[in-house]
This record gives structure tokens, sequence and C-alpha cells, in this order.
């Protein structure tokens, strides 16, 4: 409980006070490939889906595209923090769409009461507690839906370890200036993720909750991950070991 706490907490902290210039950072900070994370996650939401859930959806950036991308869907985002999810709110409105909704809550908490095909998250699972996370994920998604879970990765390659600190030093002395609110992130992001075990986690809670069809693919030189699973179309159960 105290390290689900602790999670909790640098997500505060990490967070707090940042939601004006979210959108920019996530654009220009990981230079553009957010958007083609983003793209990614899209392009393996199952045909024709009815009902997404896009968990701690921030902003909206996800949460949208989906809702674009799928104009026939009803698309639910779920953000824990209400000065993200204002901003949400703000866009959906002011974009004119009549397909999404987003509901103020904790991703491990908030179960809507409704069948999704695909459940999504983008920069969730390393603050996450996957147990509860996934187990509620079972139980909300159809027979055969799908879960993609993405997030950041500490690279492994020791060429790309030492150009993704390089480049989380420049973020620590110019970015820090141009996003004084971002301070926090760019200087304790990199040991966070470090010590973060979320990938090897995420497989193996989906493995312990019955999943099936578990992928886990690298992205940009090992910095981030997608990971894939489908709910079996019998009934989940957690297996016993």
């Amino acid at each position: 409980m105290a390290a689900n706490l602790s999670k909790l907490g640098v997500v505060y902290r990490f967070f707090s006070g940042t939601g004006f210039s979210y959108d920019q950072v996530a654009a220009v900070c990981t230079c553009g490939f957010d958007r083609y994370w983003k793209k990614r996650i899209i392009a393996g939401i199952p045909a024709h889906p009815a009902r997404i859930l896009d968990q701690a959806c921030g902003t909206g950036i996800l949460t949208l595209e989906i809702a674009r991308a799928f104009s026939g869907c009803r698309v639910t985002g779920v953000e824990l923090r209400d000065e993200y999810l204002d901003i949400a709110k703000g866009k959906a409105r002011s974009s004119g769409m009549g397909n999404v909704r987003f509901i103020l809550g904790r991703a491990e908490d908030v179960m809507p009461g409704e069948e999704y095909d695909c459940i999504t998250s983008s920069y969730l699972a390393k603050y996450a507690e996957l147990g509860p996370l996934i187990a509620n994920a079972g139980k909300m998604l159809r027979p055969g839906g799908l879960i993609i879970m993405h997030d950041f990765t500490y690279p492994a390659n020791p060429v790309f370890l030492f150009l993704w600190h390089a480049y989380f030093q420049l973020l620590r002395t110019v970015g820090s200036r141009v996003y004084p609110e971002w301070r926090t992130v760019f200087h304790e992001l990199p040991a966070f993720l470090r010590q973060s075990t979320w990938l090897s986690e995420a497989l193996a809670t989906l493995r312990e909750y019955g999943f099936c069809d578990i992928t886990s693919e690298s992205l940009t030189f090992g910095t981030s991950a997608i990971v894939t699973a489908r709910k079996p179309e019998a009934s989940l159960h957690r297996t016993s070991g």
C-alpha cells in the first residue's frame, strides 16, 4: 500500500500546475514521438468498436483522436486530476464532438458500468497499481476485447541510454527555463523510469488474470513500449500458482 500511495504522490508532485502546457510539452519534449505513439495505439484498436475506455486521459489528446477516428464509437476518458480534465472537456466542447465523455477519478477505481471493446492508456502504467487496474479491465472488457497500454521505458541499449540521459540533461537546463512548471519531471523522471518495473509487471499480471494474445513491442530505440492483450471469449479467471 505504501508503494501505491508513493506512486500517487509522484503523480501529484509531477503534474500539479502543468495542465496548461501539457499538450505543448508532450509534443515538443518527445520530439514529436508522442503523436506517433498515439497513432500506433489507435492502429491497434479493433475495427468498428462500439465503446472505448481511455484511462488516465489527461488533457484528452488520445481520447479525442480516438473519437475522431471512430466517429460511431462512444469514447469515455477517465482522469485523476480535474485540472487536466477541465482542459479535455473544453477541447471536446470546442470541437463539437458528441461521442466523447469524461469521468473524474483514478483509473484503478473507475468502472463506468459499461462493456468495452477496447481499453487504452498512455503514460499510465508506470504510475498505476497494475493488479487492480488489469483485474478491473478484465471485468469491463467484452469477451474478445483488447487492452492497449503504452508508456515510457528505460533504454537498454548503452548508446541510446547515453543519448537519452544527455537529452534529459538538456531538458533539465534549457527545458526547465522554457517550462519551469515541468522542472520536477525533467529532474526526477529518469530515475523513476530506471526503477520502474511496469513492463514486466504488466506482462505477468495480464497472464495472471487470464488474458491471452499478450504482446509487447519496444518503440523508438527502447524509450517506450506498447503492451496489448485480449480478454478470452470464455470468462477470465485468475490463474493459480
